[in-house]
């Protein structure tokens, strides 16, 4: 099953994608179908008015989640080329929901940084409250995956020890555009899903989640150690190896450039960078 978050006149609905339709679910967006007990079989059968899916507009997919917790150096690809040792333990920084977009929308470059970066990312999308969670209850808490780029302000993120103010820029994150649930994606989950991202047409980063670090269930299971997961929490899993900042020279986001982020059994953002004035 696919849910998405779409974009009205009138603001923003829950929809459940039924090939080239979205169904309408009556909601205002996919953490508030989440947020009911019963939300796998409600979805799953709920009728509503149906749209074209090619018409479709894409608000972020949650639009605001309770938490966002991103986790850095997962992929062995990306630990050795930023030059540092396999973690014993996640780490772990925050995101705020300010800084989420559409599928669609423009990734605003702040005029206070040089150095925006790409970071193409599966999303895990928590279904279920979870606390202390052994690795059968984490993965059963997972109500599925999606796309997110935790385009980061390299310049901002390196001023001190914490990398929080580098990556949580308001307008700058790319999520969505729909949730696939856990269910459909377990055999190619386990077997890896190959993530993409392209800038203006050429491939800069390609990697199989099979080398993450830590998998989803681990990363929940390790979250829920700290605090309680709710429905609609996200965890942002981190980024493979070819990320602008470790380029010889860097390379950075450019105003009007495209970036495409893309997992085939999921879906594609794409957004055009642009600078604000």
């Amino acid at each position: 099953m696919r849910l998405a978050t779409l974009r009205t006149e009138d603001g923003t609905l829950a929809a459940r994608v039924d090939g080239d339709e979205a169904v309408e679910l009556g909601l205002p967006d996919v953490g508030a179908v989440l947020a009911r007990p019963d939300w796998r079989e409600w979805a799953r059968t709920a009728r509503g008015a149906r749209r074209r899916l090619k018409e479709a507009r894409y608000a972020p997919l949650i639009p605001r989640p309770g938490k966002i917790i991103c986790v850095g150096l997962n992929y062995r690809t990306h630990i050795k080329e930023m030059g540092r040792e396999l973690p014993r333990h996640p780490t772990l920084f925050a995101k705020y929901p300010e800084a989420l977009i559409g599928a669609g929308d423009d990734i605003q470059i702040p005029a206070a940084s040089d150095a925006m970066d790409w970071e193409a990312e599966l999303a895990v999308v928590v279904g279920d409250r979870v606390r202390s969670a052994d690795p059968r209850r984490a993965a059963a808490a997972i109500a599925g995956y999606s796309l997110i780029n935790d385009v980061t302000a390299r310049d901002w993120q390196y001023r001190s020890p914490q990398w929080l103010q580098g990556k949580t820029f308001e307008g700058s994150t790319p999520f969505g555009p729909v949730l696939v649930t856990a269910d459909e994606l377990e055999g190619e989950l386990e077997r890896g899903l190959e993530l993409v991202a392209e800038l203006d047409g050429t491939v800069v980063q390609r990697a199989d989640t099979s080398d993450l670090l830590f998998d989803p269930a681990a990363l929940v299971g390790y979250v829920s150690q700290i605090l309680t997961l709710n429905p609609g929490d996200v965890i942002a899993t981190g980024t493979p190896g070819g990320v602008g900042h470790a380029r010889k020279p860097p390379s950075y986001l450019e105003d009007g450039a495209v970036l495409v982020t893309r997992i085939d059994s999921i879906g594609r953002l794409v957004n055009t960078a642009r600078k604000s004035s």
